[in-house]
Formats: structure tokens, C-alpha cells, sequence
């Protein structure tokens, strides 16, 4: 028997929708916001990509990456300047913007500037964090945590359903495997779509290596597009990457970060297979 792919809850983001059958949506920036210059010149190259092949985009990056290996690590330009940064690509470029909030007294104030608030995957059973960005009333990104079943994120659900805020996404992020690796069980895609919320497969973070280069985590970029692909070809209605102009001279997550100048072939593909899975 095929099983035909279930339909998911629609999310409005400022002007499209994430979920249903739509075309998957693409979240994607640097890991870390390192400069405006930088972060602007990523929105427009993507955003420009995204127009011409259709796809609805939105722009990530973190004003601090709070969960870092070492405490000397680069975590970004701190929660003003971050912000400003954030309002200003979102203004100049003209696309929704999202980012990671890690304490419960950020949620409003970054809710005042992003279009979307995204909870770390070591955070996600957090529930004073949870129902601060649930009640924002902006859509929330769930990642998974790496040392759940994707059945155990309906309590997630639960709690954000119960504040009233169905605005819910959930993230895939592979899930810990033995020391310092992941791996993505594509079943769990499918298991999350079955709690009714749009699914989204981080395709960067999958594929990190978590302390594996001592004091900072390393990564395997080549396996990014092969488990992309996978994910699409079962179903997931937004594809999280993190994306650089040099990844190996980004300050994190290098490793497993894709070359923007990649990026448009690796979306052309994705075109079609998630056109084949969601018969589009």
C-alpha cells in the first residue's frame, strides 16, 4: 500500500504560507550574524535565488549561540546589535527574519522585531520558554532535541495549543548516535507530520559532529545534500540550512555549512523532489 502524505496545518508568515502541500519553504543564513555587511549581502543573494525559482524564503541567523562547546567560542554580536542587524535586512532585503531565543525574558523584545522565534533543540522541554515565545503570538520553530523520539514532541504541541498559539513548527535535527554523531531517522519526519504541524528538516545541524574537533563541534558538509534530498523525498515542509560565502572561515558551524555559491543547484534539485513527493 502507498501512503499518500499528510497534510499539515497551514502557517502564515507575513505575506505566504509554510505548510499544507505548499512548496517547501526555506529558512537559511549564516549560522551567526557576524557583521550587517555580511548578513545583508547573504539575504539579498538568497532572497534573489529564491525569487527566480519560486521558492518562499525566510532569513536566519543568531544574534548568540548560547550553546557552544568552549567557552571561548564565537557566539555572535550580542541581543541590540543582533536585532538591529536583523531590522535592518528585514526592511532593506524584504524577507521575514528568524532567530534563536534562549532565555524567556528575550522572547518579547525579539518578538518585536523578528517575523518568527526559534527554540534551540538543548531547549525545547523547556516550558517557561516555550509559553514565553508561544505567547508573543508569532510562529514558533521547535527543534527537536537530539535525545528525543519525534512522538515525544506532542507535548510541545500541547503546551503551545493550550497557551492558544497553533502558529507551531517543528524541527529535525538528527538525533544522538554513540559519541559525537548524529543520525536522521527519515521515519521521524513522517511521525511528526502526524501531530498535524508543519515539519522542517535542518539539513546543516544533521550532519554536525558535536565536540568533534575538541573544542568546538565539526561537521561533514557532503552528507547535507544526500539526507536534504532524502527528507524531501518523504515530505517536510521547510528545509532549514545554514549557508556562508566561505564556510571555512566562519567563526561556527563551518564544517557542515553550505557554500552560497552551491546553493542555487542543491534548490533546483530540491524543486523536484519535493514537486514528486507532494505531487505539485
Amino acid at each position: 500500500m502507498i501512503n499518500k502524505l499528510e497534510k499539515t496545518r497551514e502557517i502564515q508568515v507575513k505575506n505566504f504560507t509554510i505548510g499544507g502541500k505548499q512548496r517547501f519553504t526555506l529558512i537559511a543564513g549564516p549560522c551567526a550574524i557576524e557583521n550587517e555587511e555580511m548578513s545583508l549581502m547573504v539575504a539579498k543573494k538568497i532572497k534573489t535565488i529564491c525569487d527566480k525559482l519560486g521558492i518562499n524564503y525566510i532569513f536566519k541567523s543568531s544574534f548568540d549561540k548560547a550553546n557552544r562547546s568552549s567557552i571561548h567560542s564565537y557566539r555572535g554580536v550580542g541581543l541590540e546589535e543582533g536585532l538591529r542587524i536583523l531590522s535592518k535586512v528585514k526592511s532593506e532585503v524584504g524577507v521575514p527574519v528568524i532567530t534563536d531565543v534562549h532565555e524567556p525574558w528575550q522572547c518579547e523584545k525579539v518578538a518585536k522585531v523578528v517575523d518568527m522565534l526559534q527554540i534551540p533543540a538543548f531547549l525545547c522541554r523547556q516550558t517557561d520558554l516555550i509559553i514565553a515565545a508561544g505567547k508573543t503570538g508569532l510562529p514558533v520553530n521547535v527543534k527537536k532535541g537530539q535525545f528525543l523520539a519525534p512522538w515525544d514532541m506532542k507535548n510541545v504541541v500541547t503546551k503551545m495549543d493550550e497557551i492558544g498559539n497553533e502558529r507551531l513548527l517543528l524541527t529535525e535535527r538528527g538525533n544522538v548516535f554513540g559519541y559525537n554523531n548524529f543520525i536522521v531517522d527519515m521515519r521521524g519526519l513522517l511521525e511528526m507530520r502526524k501531530l498535524g504541524v508543519p515539519v522542517v528538516f535542518d539539513a546543516t545541524h544533521s550532519v554536525q559532529i558535536p565536540g568533534g574537533l575538541s573544542n568546538c563541534s565539526g561537521g561533514n558538509r557532503e552528507y547535507v545534500f544526500p539526507l536534504m534530498k532524502a527528507a524531501l523525498s518523504v515530505g517536510v515542509d521547510a528545509i532549514f540550512a545554514e549557508v556562508h560565502p566561505d564556510p571555512d572561515k566562519a567563526p561556527c558551524d563551518g564544517p557542515n555549512m553550505l557554500y552560497l555559491d552551491d546553493l542555487e543547484e542543491v534548490l533546483e534539485i530540491a524543486i523536484k523532489i519535493d514537486n514528486i513527493a507532494k505531487e505539485l
